[in-house]
């Protein structure tokens, strides 16, 4: 519930008797997620992936060529495909993606977080980038409930154009839209906090605590891009290594355990290799015959790690030989991880609250 100022209090301390009360000023914490679709009908099919892939971060290509492929032949074969594959993994109880369902608890986990260490001078809420709640919808309510700062979270641990530049660049346009802009500041990359890698680890030794038997290799399975952006200057590929790096370090493991792979290739161009989907297959024809496979780009379970990674990557790797496949769940609203991002979200937050 939203607090007033009365005419004489708060924001309106100096103001005359007949003025509106207004919100109590607020720190705003926006968590943005990549997206997700309404539901996996056609139309809601369509919609979503239309918004994603028309956006120019996902999809550089001039839009005279790309657009007419992408209205006339993607858009209207793919929504089946995908509605198919959101369907298998669709939180049916609360209809709505696994994605969102986790969202929602990673946002109140850290709300309870805020509130424990400031009190009701922290609203924290979530978006997407694509679908809904929708950036801009979001910051116009935090705006008219009161938030003058809003620290704007993308939660991708590894920066990339494709992930965290997009969320920022939604904020920003959300932001145009503003007759009083609240001050605003984004959250950097977290690929090498020691608070996630730590949260990492510990997830990866539950898992393989809980294995019949301990998988010979662990494999560290990033979303792709293509191998251009890197050369043009994307970190990504350069961050998802450290990243593994770390997390092997952590674990006090040898460099074969860990290794680091992409998955979601999409498209005739070269992506930044090994596929994971190939890589997993390699190591079964080799004689690997128990791996385990985490997701450590993801900061929630989604359609990459639920459907991809459970489904294709399994039965390749299965396929190929391999015998016991452990899929290591991403950190979502498990309390190392919300520690660690509410200790990131806290040190973002210094100079607006203590």
């Amino acid at each position: 519930m939203t607090t007033l100022d009365q005419p004489g209090t708060g924001r309106l301390a100096h103001a005359p008797a007949d003025h509106v009360p207004v919100a109590r000023a607020k720190v705003g914490v926006l968590i943005a997620n990549l997206g997700t679709p309404d539901h996996y009908d056609y139309w809601s099919m369509r919609r979503y992936l239309n918004e994603f892939l028309s956006d120019k971060r996902v999809i550089d290509i001039a839009a005279w060529k790309w657009q007419p492929l992408l209205q006339a032949i993607i858009l209207t074969k793919r929504p089946f495909t995908s509605g198919a594959n959101y369907k298998s993994i669709w939180n049916h109880d609360k209809g709505e993606s696994p994605l969102m369902t986790i969202t929602k608890a990673q946002t109140a986990a850290l709300a309870e977080r805020m509130q424990a260490r400031f009190g009701d001078a922290v609203q924290v809420d979530f978006c997407m980038r694509y679908g809904n709640p929708s950036t801009r919808s979001v910051v116009d309510r935090m705006v008219r409930e009161g938030c003058e700062k809003i620290l704007f979270f993308p939660l991708y641990p590894q920066y990339a154009g494709a992930t965290t530049a997009t969320a920022n660049d939604q904020f920003f346009r959300a932001l145009m839209g503003q007759k009083w802009q609240p001050a605003a500041r984004t959250v950097p990359a977290y690929f090498d906090d020691s608070r996630y890698i730590e949260a990492l680890a510990q997830s990866v030794e539950r898992a393989y605590a809980a294995a019949a038997e301990k998988p010979e290799v662990l494999v560290a399975s990033y979303h792709g891009m293509p191998q251009r952006y890197l050369r043009e200057g994307d970190p990504y590929h350069c961050q998802c290594q450290k990243t593994t790096r770390l997390l092997r370090e952590r674990l006090g493991w040898g460099a074969e355990s860990i290794h680091t792979s992409f998955q979601s290739v999409f498209g005739r161009e070269e992506w930044l290799r090994p596929y994971t989907v190939q890589h997993v297959a390699r190591l079964a024809e080799s004689g690997v015959k128990r791996i385990a496979v985490i997701a450590p780009a993801f900061a929630a379970d989604c359609i990459e790690t639920l459907e991809e990674i459970q489904g294709e990557i399994r039965e390749a790797f299965e396929h190929a030989g391999g015998e016991s496949f452990t899929y290591v769940p991403c950190l979502n609203d498990e309390s190392a991880h919300m520690d660690a991002l509410a200790a990131i979200v806290a040190e973002n937050l210094r100079g607006w609250l203590g």
